[in-house]
């Protein structure tokens, strides 16, 4: 199967419109946004993303644990998942408020990624 990525230069985009006042803009010393989404083209070319669900977790996943940004890593994880699922054809409404906690744990890595998909998959249905 054939996944639109995500580049780079949109998760800072989107980091930097996520952020709330005071907060730090850009990316962290040191650290490499490509690095981050590496993981998720790692799972692509593995055959390891069998839908977009998968894909939205994982690009989750990679700006969650990747720690890319100084300020607003889970927030920007939250939004690039959406922006993934929904440039690869999924339009659904995702509450932060239940999803938001899942984020929170999938970068603290009390929850998988797969886990986080699943819960994804079971929202869609309803």
């Amino acid at each position: 199967m054939s996944w639109v990525p995500i580049p780079a230069d949109l998760v800072i985009l989107i980091h930097d419109t996520v952020l709330n006042p005071g907060e730090l803009q850009g990316p962290a010393r040191d650290k490499s946004t490509e690095g981050a989404l590496g993981r998720v083209e790692n799972r692509v070319n593995h055959g390891r993303i069998g839908d977009v669900f998968d894909l939205g977790a994982a690009y989750a996943e990679a700006v969650s644990q990747g720690h890319r940004f100084d300020d607003a890593n889970k927030r920007t994880a939250y939004a690039v998942m959406v922006v993934a699922m929904q440039a690869n054809g999924l339009r659904m409404t995702l509450a932060p408020d239940i999803i938001g906690p899942r984020i929170i744990d999938l970068a603290q890595g009390r929850l998988a990624a797969g886990d986080l998909a699943a819960r994804l998959r079971r929202a869609a249905e309803t």
